[in-house]
């Protein structure tokens, strides 16, 4: 099972879609607060259907929180734009964490710099685009994962 870690994210749409994506593959769902919406908010359940309530959801009070559970941090895998390695040249493993920051700013520089060996980024042609959507990009990740683990 992935986990799938959204940090302080700020849009509820994209964090419905993220719970559906989780649901249909067997990952667990990790918000972590202060989040930029409330989780009991109708556009959430709305973008999870009525799934919502079937999400293996985990919600942490706060970063250190969540860092402190985390037993090893070397299976932190970080999204940012600003990484090196391409996604699909991680080597995932089952129970690994995946980490998306908020949409306005991504992670934080300082937790990238303490683990730049996973830091990893989805290629995007020079010039196009800035980022993509945060939904899009947990889509893309996770099921890089579920492929080279061997979900069918």
């Amino acid at each position: 099972m992935f986990n799938i870690v959204m940090v302080h994210p700020e849009i509820p749409h994209n964090t419905g879609a993220a719970g559906r994506l989780a649901l249909a593959t067997g990952a667990r769902l990790h918000l972590v607060k202060p989040l930029g919406f409330d989780i009991d908010e109708k556009t959430v359940k709305r973008a999870g259907l009525d799934y919502w309530k079937d999400v293996d959801l985990v919600l942490w009070e706060s970063w250190d929180a969540f860092y402190a559970s985390v037993v090893d941090t070397s299976r932190m895998f970080l999204l940012t734009t600003k990484a090196s390695t391409n996604h699909w040249d991680a080597d995932f493993k089952d129970g690994d964490y995946l980490l998306f920051g908020r949409e306005t700013r991504g992670l934080d520089e300082a937790l990238i710099a303490a683990h730049p060996d996973t830091a990893i980024k989805i290629p995007m042609l020079e010039g196009s685009t800035r980022s993509l959507n945060l939904a899009t990009a947990v889509a893309i990740v996770l099921y890089e994962g579920m492929r080279q683990v061997g979900f069918e």
